[in-house]
């Protein structure tokens, strides 16, 4: 029984620290781009109110960064303490993998972050805009090489087993796995729709509450636009990597679509209860043969049921409720942005003439986001038990034997400083935004672009 309890238990530790770890990468990968267009932009325009936005989304990708980096140094630090069979045996994968991350990732950002941050009037604009951009191509780096990770683990290929080691035998395949590709670019689509909507409702909150300033217009646009374009991206992709996960991890899409027995023609099911102990679902509403069209392209294709993996398939409620907590908030993000952008050519794009209706519904959504990642996050994760390397290697094999109270008080000590983190990060949000962002006084003060260039150094007087 204490056993079963530190297994469980240490699945609850390193979901709490993924949980909060996710949401931080979510932001600074699409972040950094964003801010890669304000620079443009403001090199473009010189219109301050470009460099006003750039200097306030900066301080909130240091803010993010920072706190992904220590939430995910305490992550990489579970694989020794809870799960520490993991490495052991798929080490030999894992490790470089993880190594290239750093390696070509973390030090790009961290490098070059300083300049992006503290540089501007001290080096070239040239320069700042080349740091802006490195430190945003880090950021994609540093997903494409957990993802790959990731992906490996939900979709193994390229290695061989030895005496229960697992040892790469064709990189490429490893790193380029069936699953990588899709999840991917779901996972970049679902940061910019993150960004998209926090840069939105940030503006939305700042019109309702009486902050706004030049800048404020702008970010409204770029943020309602970036979410109108990409969600229905997201659609597509989520679709085609939907297809993938049935052809390589049917149980886990049975457990989304809370399918027991397989059966032509099923439907998509909207809502149900799904009963674990009965192996049926109760108040099912659904739409019939709905979700034979969607995975097979045949109204009466044949998906099969949970009944055919039996003892291997993911626990089902949660991965059925995750799914649909997923898809529901893509829908509303769908709605929102798209009338949120008719609202603004309606009204000449200016933010202060919107209706109050639509600025509410952008600011309800400013971490739908959020809510949508960590919901496709369950899905992917817990989809995948009982196995930490799909169909290959069983969670249970590689957990610690340390005594559950000891994982408990360490998952209460967790569970508590994450909260409060949490909620500091999101009142600086709020106290950034209460500040006009063209009453920046950096923004004011700036050196022009074009003496920036021509000079290739920092003016005299400029701001230091």
């Amino acid at each position: 029984m204490d056993a079963l309890d530190t297994l469980l238990l240490s699945r609850m530790q390193f979901a709490a620290n993924i949980t909060f770890h996710i949401l931080f990468p979510t932001i600074t990968i699409a972040l950094g781009w964003v801010l890669l267009f304000m620079r443009w932009r403001w090199l473009r325009t010189q219109d301050h109110a470009w460099l006003a936005a750039y200097r306030l989304w900066t301080k909130v990708f240091a803010l993010s960064f920072a706190l992904g980096v220590v939430s995910g140094v305490t992550m990489s630090f579970q694989f020794g303490t809870n799960w520490p069979g993991f490495m052991e045996q798929v080490g030999n994968i894992a490790g470089p993998l993880l190594a290239y991350e750093v390696l070509t990732a973390f030090f790009l950002e961290a490098s070059f972050l300083g300049i992006m941050l503290f540089g501007h009037g001290r080096v070239s604009e040239r320069v700042h805009m080349l740091a802006t951009f490195l430190v945003a191509f880090g950021t994609t780096m540093s997903a494409f090489w957990i993802l790959s990770l990731n992906s490996w683990m939900q979709t193994p290929i390229g290695h061989e087993i030895v005496n229960g080691e697992f040892f790469a035998a064709d990189w490429w395949q490893i790193v380029f796995n069936p699953s990588f590709p899709y999840r991917l670019t779901h996972m970049l689509l679902a940061s910019g729709l993150t960004v998209a909507f926090l840069i939105a409702g940030t503006a939305a909150w700042q019109v309702l509450r009486g902050r706004d300033g030049p800048a404020t217009a702008k970010m409204l646009r770029l943020g309602a636009t970036l979410g109108a374009v990409l969600i229905p991206a997201q659609i597509v992709m989520g679709d085609l990597h939907g297809l993938n996960t049935l052809e390589h991890q049917p149980q886990k899409v049975a457990a989304m679509e809370g399918l027991w027995e397989t059966t032509r023609g099923a439907p998509l099911l909207l809502f149900a209860v799904p009963d674990e102990a009965t192996r049926s679902n109760h108040f099912e509403v659904g739409i019939p043969k709905l979700a034979s069209l969607i995975l097979t392209h045949e109204l009466d294709g044949e998906l099969q049921g949970l009944n055919a993996f039996e003892g291997s398939h993911p626990p089902v409620a949660p991965v059925f409720y995750a799914f649909r907590i997923m898809v529901g908030t893509g829908m509303l993000m769908l709605v929102v942005s798209w009338l949120a952008l008719w609202q603004l050519r309606k009204h000449g794009w200016q933010a202060q003439a919107l209706p109050r209706w639509s600025l509410q519904s952008l600011r309800w959504m400013t971490f739908s986001g959020w809510l949508a990642t960590v919901a496709g996050w369950y899905v992917t994760e817990i989809g995948r038990q009982p196995y930490i390397v799909q169909g290959l290697l069983k969670v249970e094999a590689v957990a610690t034997q340390t005594p559950a109270p000891m994982v408990g008080a360490t998952l209460a000590a967790y569970v508590t400083l994450y909260l409060a983190l949490l909620v500091a990060y999101v009142g600086v949000l709020r106290y950034l935004a209460s500040k006009p962002m063209d009453a920046w006084p950096e923004a004011d003060g700036a050196p022009p672009a074009s003496a920036m260039i021509q000079g290739g150094a920092a003016p005299q007087g400029a701001p230091r």
